[in-house]
């Protein structure tokens, strides 16, 4: 196997010129070597990125209710109370408190403004429940709130949370799934390549038959010389990627998921792997296409 690996790197240089060093071709493979990793580059920051909000929702939304006191602002408080202590006493609740007034403001800013008047409107009191690894019976609290505080609405967020985690999760498996698109796409072409830098050498290759080389001979030329471009186009796509990658926004509250489409720490080194991956494809694609047409040829 090292001695094949050798031979692809070191190549022999009269089988080369039997491959044109320049010409459509050329430009063609290196062309769509760089594109493709390029966009592979994207497609695999979009599946990380979508499986880190994934696992975040799952994690935060899992742990975390919303008690809401709908009651006349002058029972609100009592019931607020009322309701605390029932959460206090219920096995599984790790926490709860009562949101402050500025809190609550801020969460309805974005739709409201921020100088939104609260005091002056019948706005419901919002309570953060955080329940412990064990969770509680959320159907009995329900019983003993609506017993106990009448005003109170218990939001466990599943109405929500979990078609955003299956959202989140099907647009990382479209993320791998456009990396296998974009890698069959890439050996399409190179095999198209390969044929018509074949054919345009079509006489080369019988000449260099009636001097006695193989069709292995020929096509070791070919497929070096294809793999290679793969090589050097996938690494300069990829370094173009990781660039727009680096320069996209970093993850921010304000701008949610799409300020978050970059690499986390050893996420980094994933992309280095896009190279490799395109050599193999063009190798495997022009070994194919060089069998087929010197056979073709015969």
């Amino acid at each position: 196997m090292s001695g094949r690996i050798r031979q692809l790197i070191v190549g022999d240089a009269q089988a080369d010129r039997v491959v044109p060093p320049s010409g459509f071709t050329a430009h063609l493979t290196l062309f769509v070597a760089a594109a493709m990793a390029f966009l592979a580059v994207f497609a695999l920051a979009l599946s990380l990125a979508s499986g880190r909000l994934a696992d975040r929702w799952a994690d935060e939304l899992a742990r975390a209710a919303t008690l809401r006191i709908n009651a006349p602002a002058d029972q609100r408080a009592a019931q607020t109370q009322a309701a605390l202590t029932v959460l206090e006493q219920t096995p599984g609740v790790a926490s709860a408190r009562a949101l402050t007034a500025d809190e609550q403001a801020a969460l309805l800013a974005p739709w409201f403004g921020a100088e939104l008047p609260l005091d002056s409107l019948p706005v419901p009191q919002l309570i953060e429940v955080l329940e412990t690894e064990t969770g509680y019976d959320a159907d009995g609290l329900r019983l003993r709130l609506q017993a106990e505080v009448p005003g109170a609405v218990l939001d466990d967020h599943s109405r929500w949370r979990k078609p955003l985690v299956d959202a989140a999760r099907s647009l990382r498996r479209l993320g791998l799934f456009s990396i296998l698109l974009i890698g069959g796409a890439m050996a399409g072409m190179i095999t198209l390549a390969a044929n018509a830098a074949l054919a345009a050498n079509a006489q080369v290759i019988e000449v260099l038959r009636l001097v006695g080389a193989q069709d292995g001979y020929i096509a070791q030329a070919f497929v070096r010389r294809f793999t290679l471009r793969a090589l050097v186009g996938c690494s300069v796509g990829v370094a173009l990627g990781m660039i727009g990658v680096w320069l996209m926004p970093a993850a921010s509250e304000e701008g949610g998921f799409l300020t978050g489409l970059g690499f986390v720490s050893w996420g980094w080194l994933m992309p280095l792997a896009i190279p490799l991956l395109g050599a193999l494809v063009a190798f495997v694609a022009t070994s194919r296409a060089a069998k087929k047409r010197l056979g073709d040829l015969t």
